[in-house]
This record gives C-alpha cells, sequence and structure tokens, in this order.
C-alpha cells in the first residue's frame, strides 16, 4: 500500500512539474510570437472570433438579466432600510468585479476550452503533431500561443461587453418591469463606478484567460493514441478550468479587500 502511496505521489509530482514547464514554454513563444513571420496569425484570428465574436450574444443576454434582476431586487428592498443608492454600488461590485468576469469565464470554459482540449487532442491521436514536428514546425508556437492569446484578448474584450450591457443594457430591460427615470440610474451609477472597478474585472478576465487556454491546450496534448481519450481531455479541462478559476477569482478577491 505504502508502494502504490508513494507511486501515485510521484506520478502527481511529475504531472505538476511538466504542466508548470508546459506552462513556462508557452509564456516565452507568447513572448516571441508577434516578433516572427508567421502563419499562427491565422489561428489567432480564428479563435478571437469564435471566442469573442461568437460569445457575444449569449454574454450580452446573461449581462442584462442579472443586472435587471439586481436593479428589480434592490429598489424593491433596499428603501425599506433607507438605503435605495446602496443599489448602484452592489450593481458595480457584482457586473464588473465579481459575476461578470467569472460568469463570462464560464461561458468561454464551455465554448472554447473544450473545443481547443478535442481539437488538440484529436490532433494528438491522429499523428498530426508528429507531422509538424517533422517539418521542422514548433506546435507551441503554431498551435498553442495563438489559441492562448485569442482566448485572453477575447476573454477582456467579453469582460468590457459584459460591463456595457449589465450596467446599460440592463437598464432598457427594467423600463418594461419597473421603469426608472434615466437621469436619476445615469447618474447614480457612474457616482457609484469608479476606474478601478473596471480594471479589477480586466484583470480577473485576463488570469481567466490564461488560466483556461493553457489548461486547454495542456489536456488537449496529455492524450494518448486512443481516440477515446479524446472526450476525456475536454471534460478533464472544463473541470479543471472551472476549480482554478474559482481558486484564482477568491485569491484576486482577498488580495484586493484585504
Amino acid at each position: 500500500m505504502i508502494e502504490r502511496i508513494g507511486a501515485s505521489v510521484r506520478e502527481k509530482a511529475s504531472s505538476f512539474l511538466y504542466a508548470l514547464a508546459f506552462f513556462g514554454r508557452v509564456v516565452d513563444r507568447s513572448l516571441r510570437f508577434f516578433r516572427r513571420r508567421q502563419v499562427g496569425y491565422k489561428v489567432l484570428v480564428f479563435q478571437i472570433l469564435f471566442t469573442g465574436v461568437e460569445a457575444l450574444l449569449v454574454n450580452a443576454v446573461m449581462a442584462m438579466a442579472i443586472g435587471a434582476a439586481i436593479i428589480v431586487i434592490g429598489s424593491s428592498l433596499l428603501p425599506q432600510f433607507g438605503q435605495s443608492r446602496l443599489m448602484y454600488d452592489i450593481m458595480v461590485i457584482v457586473i464588473t468585479k465579481e459575476l461578470g468576469p467569472l460568469l463570462t469565464a464560464f461561458i468561454v470554459i464551455a465554448r472554447s476550452g473544450t473545443a481547443i482540449a478535442t481539437e488538440l487532442a484529436g490532433m494528438v491521436v491522429g499523428h498530426e503533431i508528429e507531422a509538424y514536428i517533422s517539418v521542422g514546425v514548433d506546435p507551441i508556437s503554431f498551435l498553442v500561443v495563438p489559441r492562448v492569446l485569442g482566448m485572453v484578448s477575447s476573454l477582456v474584450l467579453l469582460s468590457i461587453y459584459f460591463n456595457l450591457f449589465g450596467l446599460l443594457g440592463s437598464f432598457l430591460v427594467v423600463q418594461l418591469i419597473k421603469p426608472i427615470a434615466f437621469a436619476e440610474y445615469f447618474q447614480s451609477l457612474l457616482a457609484a463606478l469608479a476606474p478601478g472597478d473596471i480594471l479589477s474585472g480586466m484583470a480577473k478576465s485576463l488570469v481567466f484567460g490564461v488560466i483556461v487556454s493553457t489548461v486547454a491546450s495542456y489536456q488537449g496534448f496529455s492524450v494518448g493514441r486512443a481516440s477515446t481519450e479524446i472526450p476525456v481531455a475536454g471534460i478533464r479541462a472544463v473541470g479543471q478550468s472551472f476549480v482554478l478559476c474559482i481558486f484564482a477569482d477568491v485569491l484576486i478577491t482577498l488580495a484586493q479587500y484585504a
């Protein structure tokens, strides 16, 4: 039994060190990406289109729904305690700093994280990675780095998009339920909103983008030769990305409010 535990510990430690080395190489190749001419730019553009543009609709709907719910509930409950203005502070915190970046990351994990992991896993099983290496093409530079940069930039832009629809688009939805004067709403919102709130959300989205893209790529490259491992790579990428994003969100939030 002790031998099995030791073997398991060694395997976990080896996997962790390999993941760190993989992340280090991704960072190194990312810093060099824009210094050389390569066809990886096409992969970058397609990744931005798939991760960012195609997720705009669901991102906007979710943002407006959350913003409208906060306004309706806040305008009904908070006046009972004489804290009507607190509704706008809650909106800013929830949408720009907390739920906005995290829910956007969850959308990207479900759509793009799974896609990256399964696509790369399929390439490994189909011996395409070996073909790239045989002709002198670095798979990290050509396949992983464009996806990482594309997902990071898309997540940051989606976070800004979420803020716009959550803070302003939700006002239009609320007019159908419980009308509020636009001047009062806009002035109160600006009074509660600070540049640091937007930057905080963007910083979280940047971290989440690095986590999701790196984990998905790592899991995609970690498969063996069986085609049955392809969906397993997608499942692992989603599970690990969810856990790591939540963990990172907690750490960043504690650092901000500590």
